[in-house]
């Protein structure tokens, strides 16, 4: 049940899955990360949006304990901030990054596999939701293009049976047709598990996001509805340096002219 349907029934909502508090974080003794703080809902999928070098990725690499950090991060009510990056996997956070990180020597079958637990596999979710995939079995993992590799990283994030997927940037450099396959594969993916998503692709994060946080300078500078922030052309203007029009697809733009 998520807290829409929570609020019809009359129920609370659910508690946060993530909480942020106060987290800081820096490379190489350089400050990178500001006193972030946010929550990210039990379903759906929250948005972090902000210009290039605004602290997105720091965020999520803090979060994961790849980088130094400071402060406090909860996963559903535990504190996990005090935990090495493995034991934070363990405990239910998946990482999708931006590089895709998957094994090029290995068959996608071994890719996938390698991440599979036991219980609660998520085998048949991963096969329905790309069955380019499970044609590919076979085939090395190196020789996949490049959004067949974000596909690979993605499915072998559900397989490890996550309780909240952190996802990079999953559709920068992407063909048009490939960001639409990968936002599909997100979208029914959220049905099964909380996703936090950084993304440039303003359409994509339209098409996905209920909710958004955009930071700058290594700071949460806004957070709200996602389609509100992108219905405020002087918003996105001041925070994320763009117009609307200007971080959509391709295709959006064509259709957008079509229509007018």
């Amino acid at each position: 049940m998520d807290d829409a349907e929570r609020a019809a029934a009359g129920s609370p909502p659910a508690p946060p899955i993530l909480e942020v508090s106060n987290l800081r974080c820096s490379i190489g003794g350089q400050q990178v990360v500001e006193d972030v703080s946010f929550s990210v809902p039990a379903t759906g999928i929250t948005a972090v949006l902000g210009r290039n070098g605004a602290g997105k990725t720091s965020t999520i690499r803090g979060i994961l304990g790849l980088i130094s950090r400071r402060g406090e991060v909860r996963l559903a009510g535990d504190r996990i901030d005090g935990l090495p990056t493995y034991r934070v996997v363990r405990r239910g956070v998946g990482y999708v990054p931006e590089d895709r990180e998957v094994f090029s020597k290995l068959t996608v079958a071994e890719n996938l596999a390698l991440a599979e637990r036991q219980r609660n596999p998520r085998r048949e979710l991963v096969e329905a939701l790309f069955p380019d995939l499970v044609a590919r079995r076979d085939q090395a993992a190196g020789t996949l293009s490049g959004g067949q590799q974000q596909m690979v990283s993605v499915a072998r994030a559900l397989l490890n049976d996550n309780r909240i997927l952190l996802v990079d940037e999953p559709t920068k450099g992407l063909a048009p047709k490939i960001v639409t396959e990968v936002a599909d594969a997100l979208a029914e993916a959220s049905k099964t598990v909380p996703i936090l998503l950084v993304e440039q692709n303003l359409d994509v994060v339209r098409r996905l996001a209920a909710d958004a946080i955009v930071i700058g300078g290594g700071r949460v500078v806004h957070t709200g509805s996602a389609e509100a922030i992108l219905d405020d052309e002087d918003l996105t203007r001041r925070l994320l340096g763009v117009h609307v029009d200007e971080a959509v697809s391709g295709d959006a733009r064509t259709d957008r002219r079509q229509t007018t």
